[in-house]
């Protein structure tokens, strides 16, 4: 694509952006939702060491300013099977005053996806107001990724990986099947609370392979790296506008998972596995975490839920805060965060009948 079209598409974007929010924020005046002098729960299903956790936040401080009254937003961490447990709980909540929200994350929506029995939650009933795409990192120790040749990880096949791992129906399913994939033994501890909790264990040493998305990786990675233990093997990549895998914007120089399958002896970036590693990586990560209100909520809370955060998006320094925080990835409201919704909540019924089947095999985890 030449600069002139990505410059116009930007230039566009910006300018329905800005109608959007003077519009958005017009309607929000009309309504009657104040919130003066209240505080906002906003509930997260993981514990306070992942990507979730860096994700809210980030953008409380900056909603408390945008939202009317300026309440103060809190994050409260709510752990428990694997997200399940704070995704039920926020199922029962009904909608008051506009001062309870949700953070689902893609280990929420893959074991809802997956008909786990644990889920007694429905995406159906809650009220999507921000959708935040993110990527994922996985990293091994210095001596291990110096044994990859290039991006063949062929000579890796040989070794022994422990993985700290949040369950087999989780988000972690797309990096257990892509080491799979890639013909490594890697056995899964499973049942830590987030995936912070996964790279305090590959810290600690009891884990030699790890994974993380972006804003984790950024905060919490990054420092090992550049203290020269822990070492990227392979970015999961990004979609382009034809549903093309591509290079993380925010990790440009790592290889994707599909280059380094490529270069892989034994690894397929063609039939049912690898459609089913590709379908559920787009559930996962292009619209990995949302914000919602829960049932029942008002057109009023909508709005005003909407107009805040494209507030905290048209930031004169919005691409600069959130690009350390959160990565190079779109924010989205209104049309796009439904769009979103639908994309992450939706896979192929050979993409999910393949998965059950594989996690029965792999895990001995029965789904049907």
């Amino acid at each position: 694509m030449s600069n002139f079209k990505t410059t116009r598409r930007v230039a566009v974007g910006l300018v329905a952006a800005a109608a959007a929010t003077f519009t958005l924020q017009a309607q929000a005046a009309g309504h009657g939702l104040d919130l003066t002098g209240k505080t906002v729960e906003w509930i997260i299903p993981f514990s306070e060491t992942g990507g979730s956790a860096k994700w809210a936040n980030f953008y409380a401080p900056l909603l408390s300013e945008a939202l009317p009254g300026q309440p103060t937003v809190v994050v409260k961490f709510m752990p428990g099977a694997g997200s399940t447990k704070g995704a039920n709980y926020f199922q029962e909540q009904t909608f008051e005053d506009g001062t309870v929200i949700f953070g689902s994350s893609g280990s929420t929506q893959f074991p809802f996806l997956l008909g786990d029995p644990r889920v007694k939650y429905n995406y159906a009933d809650w009220n999507v107001v921000l959708a935040s795409g993110t990527g994922g990192v996985a990293y091994l120790p210095p001596a291990l990724a110096a044994k990859m040749d290039g991006m063949n990880a062929a000579p890796l096949q040989g070794e022994d990986f422990i993985y700290g791992n949040q369950g087999a129906t989780r988000l972690d399913l797309v990096p257990t099947l892509a080491w799979e994939m890639l013909g490594l033994n890697v056995e899964s501890v499973m049942g830590i609370k987030g995936r912070g909790d996964g790279r305090l264990m590959f810290e600690r040493g009891e884990a030699n392979i790890d994974y993380q998305t972006s804003s984790s990786y950024l905060s919490g990675v990054t420092p090992l790296v550049e203290a020269g233990t822990a070492v990227p093997m392979m970015s999961w990549g990004a979609l382009d506008d034809d549903g093309n895998i591509i290079r993380d914007p925010t990790f440009p120089d790592m290889p994707t998972f599909k280059e380094v399958c490529e270069a892989t002896d034994g690894c397929e970036t063609s039939g049912e596995k690898w459609d089913a590693w590709k379908a559920f990586f787009i559930a996962g990560f292009p619209a990995q975490k949302m914000v919602f209100l829960p049932a029942g909520a008002s057109e009023d809370a909508k709005v005003t839920y909407t107009a805040a955060f494209e507030a905290v998006k048209a930031r004169a320094d919005f691409a600069e805060i959130s690009g350390k925080r959160l990565g190079k990835y779109p924010q989205m409201t209104g049309a796009a965060a439904k769009k979103a919704l639908d994309s992450g909540t939706n896979v192929t019924p050979e993409a999910k009948a393949f998965v059950v089947n594989w996690l029965q095999e792999k895990y001995g985890v029965s789904l049907n």
